[in-house]
């Protein structure tokens, strides 16, 4: 076991074994990570032997002492115990600078808990597809935290340019964004969104292939005090999805890969030959003829309007599961068939997709479920632990963490 590996395992053996403030023993944590045994070798200019294992562990000790999660209990020697910051339920770990460990994997992809600033620039992979739903500019953060509004778009533009280099040519880059912005005390919306959209073409020289709308019917009521109190705004009911291209000439997109079944009514008119009537509508711009729309096809195109909810049996499970081992429930998920539709959409059979904010890993289910290889980055620990709650029955789904036994201090175990 890498030293590197050990990060994660230390922080839930504490939350697992720790009952309330006491700390636990090295000895005990030993025993709960399964290093009760080892050979000890000689280390350092004095050639004294120590078990190397136990060693390790030590030393992460110390990286969670540095970032505020453990601390030494006054006058006990070798006993730690978690921090207050470390016990909250529900509070979230950020990945340490420099610090790149796989969460979980399967046979098609791997989580990866990083910054992504930390691995972007390293990746040596050729990528066809990135699709992401980044943090909002909220004026009040969720849990995982976010940058202003004024910060945005340097905070977007500094994640993914050091991606491009690694997207092939005709790739794509789908960013799944917030309408929903306002400026303080106004009813008026922000324009990140447009100024967003120019940057990515003047800095980075992505071209915008499609803006199209994920219409969410179950979104609920809202700017409240705008609409529902000022009358001044109708309720929201649509989020962007901003699709880019390195090279829209060579786009490697198909719609072929994401054909739908034509309805009842088309189905018959096919089986007919096609319109048995003359028109003309627009000023001659549209024309019927007999025969028109009779050639057989495999299915119709998507509009680029794409109603789905963001609620599914799925996720509710999900979250369930979580709560009952003290994971904090992720607040903001892009529904998996829209991530399935974008992935299907712009990447061919084989293509490797990256989703640099990998959240509950939404877009990395759905190229499970579509069977694309992926790779997804989140910086909070739980939040991968949640993304592998997902993946958990998935073709050798194997984890750096025990999910069965994830609880936090204080929670109540079997």
């Amino acid at each position: 076991m890498q030293q590197s590996d050990l990060f994660e395992p230390i922080l839930a053996a504490y939350r697992n074994v720790q009952i309330n403030d006491e700390g636990i023993t090295n000895s005990a944590l030993y025993q709960a990570l399964n290093l009760t045994g080892g050979d000890r070798k000689p280390v350092g200019r004095a050639r004294e032997p120590h078990n190397l294992q136990h060693r390790k562990v030590r030393w992460q000790q110390q990286t969670l002492r540095r970032l505020g999660l453990l601390e030494r209990i006054p006058g006990q020697r070798g006993k730690w115990r978690l921090t207050p910051k470390a016990q909250k339920d529900g509070d979230l770990t950020p990945a340490p600078e420099g610090v790149a460990l796989v969460a979980f994997s399967t046979d098609l992809g791997l989580a990866i808990w990083t910054r992504t600033e930390t691995l972007a620039g390293k990746l040596t992979d050729q990528i066809s597809a990135i699709i992401t739903s980044p943090p909002y500019p909220l004026r009040e953060a969720r849990a995982y935290g976010n940058c202003s509004e004024a910060e945005y778009v340097d905070f977007i533009c500094g994640a993914l340019e050091p991606l491009l280099k690694n997207l092939i040519t005709g790739g794509c880059i789908a960013l799944n964004v917030s309408n929903d912005i306002f400026l303080s005390k106004s009813p008026a919306r922000s324009m990140y969104v447009e100024r967003l959209t120019l940057a990515l073409h003047d800095r980075l020289g992505l071209q915008l292939l499609e803006r199209a709308i994920w219409h969410n019917p179950t979104k609920p009521p809202g700017p409240t005090y705008w609409a529902s109190i000022k009358r001044q705004q109708l309720n929201v009911g649509y989020e962007p999805v901003l699709i880019f291209c390195n090279d829209p000439v060579r786009c490697i997109a198909d719609n072929r890969r994401v054909l739908q079944p034509h309805s009842k009514r088309h189905t018959q008119l096919l089986a007919a030959g096609g319109e048995v009537r003359t028109a003309t509508y627009g000023d001659g711009a549209f024309k019927l003829r007999p025969g028109s729309f009779g050639n057989v096809t495999a299915g119709k195109i998507p509009k680029n309007v794409i109603s789905i909810a963001h609620v599914s049996r799925e996720v509710e499970k999900t979250r369930k599961e979580a709560k009952a081992l003290g994971l904090p429930v992720h607040g903001a998920l892009m529904p998996v068939k829209l991530a399935k539709l974008l992935v299907e959409f712009l990447t061919p059979p084989g293509g490797l997709v990256l989703d640099p904010f990998g959240g509950w890993c939404s877009t990395a289910l759905a190229c499970e479920e579509a069977g694309y290889r992926w790779m997804a980055l989140e910086m909070m620990a739980e939040y991968a632990a949640g993304g592998g709650l997902r993946m958990s029955d998935r073709p050798g789904f194997l984890a750096s963490f025990d999910l069965e036994h994830w609880k936090p201090a204080g929670a109540k175990r079997n």
